[in-house]
C-alpha cells in the first residue's frame, strides 16, 4: 500500500512538470500562458514558439505519461500501470508546479497508452494525422483520436483499458469544450503546415 501511494504521488508530480512553461521560459524567455490560447500544451507551444519548441513539448508530455505508467514496473508494485497513468494525466491538467492550470490531456494520455499498449498508440496517432490533414483542426483531431482509442479499447475487451480510456476520452473532450464552440462558430484556428 505504501509503495502504491508513493507511485501515485510520483505519477502526479511527473504529470505536473509543465513542459511548455519550462521550454518557453528557459529557451525563449516567454511564458506561453500569456500568449495564444494560454494553454501549456503542445498545440499552443507550436503556435507561440514554433515547430521545434512544439515538438519538444509534445514529446516531453508524451513521455510524462509513459514514464508514469511504467513506474509500477520500475519500482516493483502490483499497482495497475493505467492507474498511475491516469494520475499523471490529472497532474498534467492540474499541475502543482504551474498553479493547477495545465494542458488538455492529449499528449500525456497518448504516452500512457504507449506504455500500456503501443499498437493502440500507433492507431490513434494515424487517426490524429489523417484527421489533421483533412480538417486542419488540432482540437477536432485530438477528440477523434480519443474516440478511436475508445473503440480500440472496446474491441480489445480489456476491461481496465476500457474504463481508463473512457476516463481519458472524457478528459480530452471536456478540456476541448471551448474549441468545440469555436469549431461550431467557425472561429477555431487551423494549422497551416499540413
Amino acid at each position: 500500500m505504501a509503495v502504491s501511494a508513493i507511485i501515485i504521488i510520483l505519477a502526479y508530480l511527473i504529470g505536473s512538470i509543465p513542459s511548455g512553461l519550462i521550454v518557453g521560459k528557459t529557451f525563449y524567455g516567454i511564458d506561453i500562458r500569456e500568449h495564444g490560447s494560454g494553454n501549456l500544451g503542445g498545440t499552443n507551444t507550436f503556435r507561440t514558439l514554433g515547430v521545434k519548441a512544439g515538438l519538444t513539448v509534445t514529446l516531453a508530455d508524451i513521455l510524462k505519461g509513459t514514464l508514469a505508467a511504467l513506474l509500477p514496473f520500475i519500482i516493483g508494485s502490483d499497482l495497475h500501470p493505467l492507474i498511475a497513468g491516469v494520475v499523471a494525466v490529472v497532474g498534467h491538467m492540474f499541475p502543482i508546479f504551474a498553479g493547477f492550470k495545465g494542458g488538455k490531456a492529449v499528449a500525456t494520455s497518448g504516452g500512457v497508452l504507449l506504455a500500456y499498449v503501443w499498437p493502440m498508440f500507433l492507431v490513434i496517432l494515424l487517426v490524429f494525422f489523417i484527421s489533421l490533414y483533412i480538417t486542419k483542426y488540432v482540437s477536432l483531431s485530438s477528440m477523434l483520436a480519443a474516440v478511436a482509442a475508445l473503440i480500440y479499447a472496446i474491441v480489445s475487451g480489456d476491461l481496465p483499458l476500457i474504463i481508463v480510456v473512457s476516463i481519458l476520452a472524457l478528459f480530452v473532450v471536456y478540456r476541448h469544450r471551448a474549441n468545440i464552440k469555436r469549431i461550431k462558430d467557425k472561429t477555431e484556428p487551423k494549422v497551416k503546415w499540413i
